[in-house]
């Protein structure tokens, strides 16, 4: 997880199948919190890809496949960002990076 400017959070997940994935979706904690990212968030947004390593893509690398292949969820309060899908670079620094196992 990264903590970036205008209290924006970055995620990245990689998962062994897209079965695991839609599970975790689809169950417990995960679906409970994404019933209320309606009210929650201004901007967010989803992108998902396969690859070859087992290694975190970069936050550049999920950046640029959120501009290119993400898709914007929906909220009810849609800020001008999220409108136009602008979706500004994050912002890194260590001290605002969360490593989760």
């Amino acid at each position: 997880m990264l903590r970036d400017a205008r209290n924006t959070f970055w995620t990245r997940t990689l998962w062994e199948s897209e079965e695991a994935l839609r599970l975790f979706m689809l169950t417990g904690v995960h679906r409970r919190v994404m019933s209320r990212l309606l009210e929650w968030c201004d901007e967010a947004s989803v992108v998902q890809w396969s690859q070859k390593t087992l290694e975190l893509p970069s936050w550049a690398e999920a950046h640029q496949r959120m501009q290119r292949g993400g898709r914007a969820s929906m909220v009810n309060h849609p800020s001008p960002y999220h409108r136009s899908y602008t979706i500004p670079f994050p912002v890194i620094r260590p001290s605002q990076e969360l490593r989760i196992k």
